[in-house]
């Protein structure tokens, strides 16, 4: 019997904190353990079976699943669209820079304004878009420098990323087992490369969107029309909503 999101969640959660990453990377925020309640609320409340597509992100945002647990979570869209708000605690060691407010968090995570904010403009409810989709992310880890800057999974060095991306890995084939979705979509180019790679032995077909990231240029040129064009030339339909 297939594993349930939030026993695959609490299994990946488990793997991942017994490793160790060295510099530059200074700091790792895992919110499968400070914001468990709020990310297992998304899960049990969202996570679908037989959905068009699973939608998988590349790790969370400083000002978005590091807030609130949920992948691409930007606080306002959690809370009025996804009606989540739960306890939030902190990490093991806080960077001064990225601290973890949780749902009193006044940053805004653009990437996860363009996502959620489509899936409201689209599905008009979250219950309606949960039929559909599901949204996830590949690593549930978040990485800093010493400065406070971002560090993406894809830089960290061949050793550690070893390790992390087999738990991965790992996680996303019990994710898509349970999930039962018709194709896996990767947001960007690392996900849907690590999707590839994850599940070159299954008959699932791996597609990709463009990443909603302000730091694309692309993406700033009108990232929802694309992402709908890319959806619909994957077969997916799209219903009349009010975008």
């Amino acid at each position: 019997m297939a594993m349930t999101p939030t026993a695959i969640s609490r299994w990946l959660c488990r793997e991942v904190e017994s490793l160790q990453f060295s510099a530059p990377t200074a700091c790792v925020y895992n919110p499968l353990v400070y914001a468990r309640k709020p990310h297992e609320a998304y899960l049990k409340q969202y996570a679908t079976r037989g959905v068009a597509a699973l939608l998988l992100g590349m790790n969370p945002g400083p000002w978005g699943m590091a807030q609130t647990g949920v992948p691409f979570g930007e606080v306002s869209l959690v809370r009025d669209f996804l009606g989540i708000k739960a306890a939030v605690g902190q990490p093991a060691v806080s960077h001064p820079k990225r601290p973890i407010e949780g749902f009193g968090c006044t940053r805004s995570e653009v990437s996860g304004r363009r996502l959620w904010g489509w899936a409201r403009d689209r599905y008009l409810t979250a219950a309606h878009f949960s039929q559909h989709f599901f949204v996830a992310n590949y690593c549930p880890l978040v990485f800093m420098e010493e400065s406070g800057r971002n560090r993406t999974p894809d830089k960290l060095p061949r050793e550690e990323r070893d390790g992390l991306f087999e738990a991965c890995d790992e996680a996303l084939r019990r994710l898509v087992a349970w999930c039962q979705p018709a194709r896996v979509i990767g947001i960007g180019g690392f996900a849907t490369g690590r999707a590839r790679a994850a599940l070159q032995e299954q008959p699932i077909p791996v597609g990709t969107i463009l990443h909603p990231s302000p730091a694309s240029p692309a993406a700033n040129r009108g990232w929802q029309e694309q992402a709908e064009q890319q959806l619909q030339a994957q077969g997916i339909s799209l219903p009349d909503g009010v975008g």
